[in-house]
């Protein structure tokens, strides 16, 4: 038996929201958690305090798929099968998303991403093609392909980390701050109350650290 990878083109989604003034030169771009979709960040994005002053885009995993329960559309960013091609599509894809936002005339852009969309943020912020001003992580932790290569540029980086979250704790934690302190990376870590999960405590830190952006 072999096993190829067949390249094929596909459509992905993504939900744009202008700033109050309406494009203010700045993206805040978020990538949404397993099992999640593109509304559910964008309402998000939405709820962190000074977002208004930010172009939001939600950008939807690629590999769609219904709840059992009622059969709304989520998605899914990769699995462990064939994952360096998977990488490669979402990083492109991700490429795409940000110039259909605007990417080439932002003055600053802002990656977020939560759970697993916190891995693929933080490839878009470090391998994409525009150069990125900021990178969030929320209940998730910096993937391997960027820590292996040394030649990435890596932004500040604020870190979220939930009291009660049984995924992104401890030792995962404590190996991303060794990682950017290793690069001396300027980053800052909130420990919020709560669990795998957005939080006001974790909203009003994100909307303090994106002001001096």
């Amino acid at each position: 038996m072999r096993a190829l990878n067949i390249e094929t083109p596909t459509h992905g989604r993504i939900l744009i929201e202008d700033a109050a003034d309406s494009f203010s030169g700045r993206l805040l771009v978020g990538c949404h958690g397993y099992g999640q979709s593109a509304d559910t960040m964008l309402e998000q994005l939405q709820k962190i305090p000074g977002a208004d002053r930010w172009r939001l885009v939600s950008v939807q995993a690629l590999h769609r798929f219904y709840t059992r329960s009622n059969e709304a559309v989520i998605a899914s960013w990769m699995t462990r099968q064939d994952r360096e091609p998977a990488i490669a599509d979402n990083i492109e894809y991700m490429n795409r998303a940000v110039a259909a936002a605007g990417g080439d005339e932002a003055s600053a852009i802002v990656f977020l991403g939560f759970s697993q969309g916190a891995s693929m943020a933080a490839r878009a912020a470090t391998r994409g093609s525009r150069r990125a001003h900021g990178l969030i992580l929320l209940g998730g932790d910096i993937p391997p392909d960027v820590r292996d290569e040394t030649a990435l540029a890596i932004p500040s980086v604020l870190i979220g980390v939930g009291s009660r979250d049984n995924w992104y704790s401890g030792a995962r934690v404590d190996a991303d701050i060794a990682f950017l302190q290793s690069r001396s990376v300027p980053h800052h870590v909130v420990r919020f109350d709560g669990g795998h999960e957005f939080t006001d405590e974790f909203r009003e830190a994100a909307g303090e650290w994106l002001k001096r952006i």
